[in-house]
């Protein structure tokens, strides 16, 4: 398990690279959902997501001698361009596995910040596989999406960062996928608040971790289909699995439209872009899938990276 420490030490690899991301607030989301909530907003993190503070503590902690010789990283999207981005601050080669499906924004990113794309069949191929395979035969460092003491320990610093800013929380939601983000802000919320609740939040078509927390073991499923791309993963992490299961209250479950109705509110009431993975703890919140009535909750905006086609087509609904 990574440590309270492991965060701290996060916090100052990333200083003066990443952005300490606003906390916002809105009046009549307040008002609606019944609580008082505190958005986290890694939307306007660099690259566009919290991905790039797991990214950039990871290739840091790589040694010079490796990382000279590049990093690979397999992601739908955000973990991509951030990875692509630190590699291009650190002045390394990046090559970056990604789905054929993913966003063309997410696409369009990562080759903008100077990586070399591969795609690969989300749905027939194995991105692991496939970036074990290329990393092997390049001598290239992988640096995972979210399977990885160092990925956890960047991801943490926001939560780190938030309750310096809101330290009478009471709740944190966290959307989760392979669940880098909410293990990592898990550590460090129960460190410095021990008694504060945490949820994590995925897409009910994609309740892998849901699942996984009722059997008490990690469950596998097939590749889901949801508009959240970034939540789209199989399964918990290996690492990140029983930190959750330690530290965090339970899994929320909210559905596509759900996420689009967030999204729509946060864009016309809140002026904030966030994508639809982006979105999902707030959806928890603002659809009451937990008793939160008069409480300060802690949400975290996790990215906004979205087609803006994709956009329109969801807000015409």
């Amino acid at each position: 398990m990574i440590t309270f420490n492991d965060i701290l030490e996060a916090r100052e690899r990333i200083k003066g690279v990443a952005h300490r991301t606003p906390v916002l607030t809105s009046r009549q989301f307040n008002e609606q959902s019944g609580c008082e909530v505190f958005f986290k907003a890694e939307n306007l993190q660099r690259a566009g997501a919290f991905k790039f503070r797991g990214a950039y503590n990871k290739i840091a902690s790589i040694p010079d001698n490796e990382r000279r010789r590049g990093i690979l990283a397999y992601s739908s999207g955000n973990h991509a361009q951030a990875s692509a981005l630190a590699a291009r601050i650190f002045g390394i080669p990046a090559v970056i596995v990604m789905p054929h499906d993913a966003p063309k924004i997410k696409v369009a990113g990562t080759r903008g910040y100077g990586a070399e794309v591969i795609f690969y069949d989300r749905y027939t191929e194995s991105r692991e596989g496939t970036g074990e395979k290329i990393a092997a035969e390049r001598g290239l460092t992988i640096v995972p999406p979210f399977d990885d003491y160092q990925i956890m320990a960047g991801q943490g610093t926001a939560a780190l960062e938030l309750l310096e800013d809101v330290p009478d929380l009471e709740y944190l939601l966290i959307c989760c996928s392979g669940c880098g983000l909410l293990a990592g802000c898990a550590v460090a919320a129960k460190h410095i608040k021990p008694d504060i609740r945490i949820y994590g939040v995925e897409p009910e078509a994609a309740n892998d971790t849901w699942q996984s927390m009722r059997k008490g073991e990690i469950v596998e499923i097939p590749v889901p289909k949801t508009i959240a791309d970034g939540l789209q993963t199989s399964a918990p992490g290996k690492l990140t699995f029983p930190i959750v299961k330690q530290l965090v209250d339970d899994i929320l479950l909210v559905s596509d439209d759900e996420l689009i109705d967030t999204m729509r509110f946060i864009l016309e009431r809140m002026k904030v872009l966030v994508e639809p993975s982006g979105a999902a703890a707030a959806a928890a919140v603002r659809h009451r899938k937990l008793d939160l009535a008069g409480r300060r909750v802690g949400v975290i905006l996790s990215g906004g990276n979205v087609d803006l086609e994709k956009l329109c087509g969801y807000l015409t609904k």
